[in-house]
Parts: C-alpha cells; sequence; structure tokens
C-alpha cells in the first residue's frame, strides 16, 4: 500500500512538472515607471528630450497592447533613429524644390496647363506671403503639408486642381505614412489635433502609428531584420518575397521579389500570380482557388495556406533543401527626397545595425 501511494506522489509531480514546462510562466507586467526607465537606458545618448521620448513611446506601447520587451523597444528605437535622427519633425533639403517639381510633375500628368499652377501659387497666403514664397522656404514635411492644406481650403478651385496634389505622403519621427495612420486611427489615446495627417507630424502621433506599423501585426519570422524590411515595403513583404522565390524556383520563372502577389487594384493576373498558375495542375490547384489564397497575402494565414504549403514543398523538393521563409525584397526606394540608389535591403540593414547596437545597451 505504501509502494502504491510512493507510486502515485512521483506520478503526481511528474504531472505537475510535465506542466511546468509545457506552460512557462509569463513575466510578470511591468509599471509604465518601469518601462520607461528602460527606454531611458536603451535611447542613444544624442537624443534630446528623453523623458518626452520615453513617455510617447510607453504610451503607444500599451494603448495598443504591445509587449515592451527589450527587443520590440530596441525595435522601435533603431527605426526612429534611422529615420529622424530623434527629431519629431525631421528637415529635408532643398524641399521646397522637391514639392514644387512634384507639383509640376502632377499637374503635367492631369493636363493642367503650368501657367495655371504658377498662377495659383502666386496668390497671396493668410499669413501675407505667396504660397509660392511659402514653400521655397519649406523645410519640415510638417510645414509643407500645412503649407498644402491651407492652399487647397482658401484658393478658387484649389480642392478641384490641388486636392490630390500634396506631396507628402509619410511624416513623423518613423516617418510612417498618412494613409495608413488615417487606417489605424481607431483606439488613438491623444485627441486629435484637427487631423490625423497633423497628429502624425507630432512626436507622439508620429510614434503611436510608426509603432503600429513596425509591431502591430504578427508574424513567424526568426529576426527582427524582416519587420525592418516590412516597414519600408509593407506587412508581410518579406514573407512574400520567400513564397515568390519559391514560386520561381518551382516554375523555373525568374519574378521580381517584391513582396507583391496579387493585384488587388485589378482582376487581371500580375506576374506571380501568373507564374503560380503554371503550376496549378502540380498543386492540385485551379486558377480561382489559387487567386483566393494569394489574396490572403497581407495576412498570416497565408502560411496555413494549401497553396502556400504546396508550393514550398514543392520548391524545397526541386532545391534539395528548405528554402527559406523570409528574404529581403528586392525594392529599389522610390522617392523625390531620395537623390540616390537605394534598397529595402539596405533600409533593413541599416536599421538592424542600429538595434543590434541598442541590444548591446541593454547588456
Amino acid at each position: 500500500m505504501q509502494a502504491h501511494r510512493l507510486i502515485m506522489s512521483i506520478a503526481a509531480l511528474l504531472v505537475l512538472a510535465g506542466c511546468g514546462t509545457q506552460r512557462p510562466q509569463e513575466p510578470a507586467p511591468r509599471s509604465p515607471a518601469e518601462v520607461k526607465a528602460d527606454i531611458l537606458r536603451l535611447l542613444p545618448a544624442s537624443a534630446v528630450d528623453r523623458q518626452g521620448w520615453a513617455t510617447d513611446i510607453q504610451v503607444a506601447f500599451t494603448a495598443q497592447n504591445i509587449a515592451p520587451t527589450r527587443q520590440n523597444l530596441c525595435s522601435v528605437l533603431a527605426v526612429t533613429e534611422q529615420e529622424s535622427t530623434f527629431q519629431a519633425d525631421p528637415t529635408v533639403p532643398g524641399l521646397g524644390k522637391i514639392a514644387r517639381d512634384e507639383i509640376d510633375r502632377r499637374a503635367a500628368k492631369a493636363h493642367i496647363p503650368s501657367l495655371l499652377v504658377s498662377g495659383a501659387l502666386r496668390v497671396s497666403s493668410p499669413n501675407g506671403k505667396t504660397y509660392s514664397e511659402r514653400l521655397n522656404a519649406a523645410r519640415s514635411e510638417k510645414e509643407l503639408s500645412a503649407i498644402f492644406d491651407d492652399f487647397i481650403g482658401m484658393v478658387p478651385m484649389g480642392q478641384t486642381l490641388f486636392g490630390g496634389f500634396n506631396p507628402v505622403h509619410t511624416g513623423g519621427p518613423m516617418q510612417v505614412s498618412i494613409e495608413f495612420a488615417e487606417k489605424q486611427a481607431k483606439g488613438y489615446p491623444y485627441p486629435v489635433d484637427g487631423s490625423i495627417r497633423r497628429e502624425v507630424f507630432s512626436r507622439r502621433g508620429g510614434l503611436y502609428f510608426g509603432i503600429a506599423h513596425l509591431l502591430g501585426y504578427p508574424v513567424s519570422y526568426p529576426q527582427p531584420l524582416y519587420r525592418f524590411a516590412d516597414f519600408n515595403a509593407g506587412w508581410y513583404a518579406s514573407r512574400n518575397a520567400a513564397f515568390q522565390n519559391a514560386v520561381s524556383r518551382a516554375s523555373g520563372i525568374s519574378l521580381a521579389l517584391d513582396g507583391d502577389l496579387v493585384r488587388y487594384d485589378s482582376i487581371m493576373p500580375g506576374s506571380t500570380e501568373l507564374a503560380v498558375r503554371t503550376l496549378g495542375k502540380q498543386l492540385g490547384m485551379r486558377n480561382p482557388t489559387i487567386r483566393s489564397q494569394l489574396e490572403q497575402g497581407n495576412t498570416l494565414a497565408f502560411e496555413s495556406s494549401e497553396l502556400y504549403k504546396r508550393v514550398f514543398a514543392m520548391a524545397d523538393k526541386a532545391e534539395g533543401r528548405a528554402l527559406p521563409r523570409a528574404v529581403l525584397p528586392g525594392i529599389v526606394l522610390q522617392s523625390p527626397k531620395i537623390t540616390r540608389k537605394l534598397t529595402t535591403a539596405w533600409f533593413a540593414k541599416r536599421v538592424d545595425e542600429r538595434y543590434q547596437r541598442c541590444m548591446a545597451r541593454a547588456d
């Protein structure tokens, strides 16, 4: 009887031990003060108003229920340092000329005479200066965006002629997309100062939406490098580029590894979809099924799709090895502000260098 009890006790202990290994205890949540103290330790020495940066970052993590791990904090700090060197509204050399060139380009595309554009810009604005003078004097994207908001509202036919001509599409300390921010406005924890566009140019707003873009979606990446690439190229671009690589290996068709799996703006198939269709019989999938599963390419669920699994199985077999499930997209960066050839891979690697230095400061 005693032996039976001893065996039962040992079995119970083994069960408890097994539960402990299968369900590790989650770390206790840290207080806002503890998170801010951590951020202050991780911020580079050159950052000014360290308390302000720490507060805005901590609030963004808390409001979005994102874990403030060292890895996540260093990821945010690395992107911010790369994009703005911790300036809430960074200056852009030659911004006025860049903006005017972009206006002229878009006006020409819309068949608006250049004389009409020049005449509209010579109109006096509320501060007494013409819009052309204000444009030439602009030094930051916040200033430039405000000029256009004013211009569109004040100049006769301003909305008709220039409503879509505001050349500022990103802003703030993390250079986040204004369009992305406007779509993610629900749950924003601050009073909105006029518009979400204006909030993006503030430190608090730029960090909130930048952190959402960087960390606000689930991934299975083995390292943060691929999140950094996604920040530049779009959610899941690195995962999708790896899928395109697998499609190319399985089909023999060369594809641009840009992360764009399907043309969402058209029912016509793009190059990746056409390449996958050539594998249709081998995959046992018809074109409509291929299309519907490729459309999951902006979600984590795509990795559980039959298309994803079958393409990789085919490509892995053809190569005789497991292909990578994430690769840096081969995208050349295009922007009026960029004056030399840069790529998404260059951006991701530069951010990763800053990330590694931040993690070293955490030790």
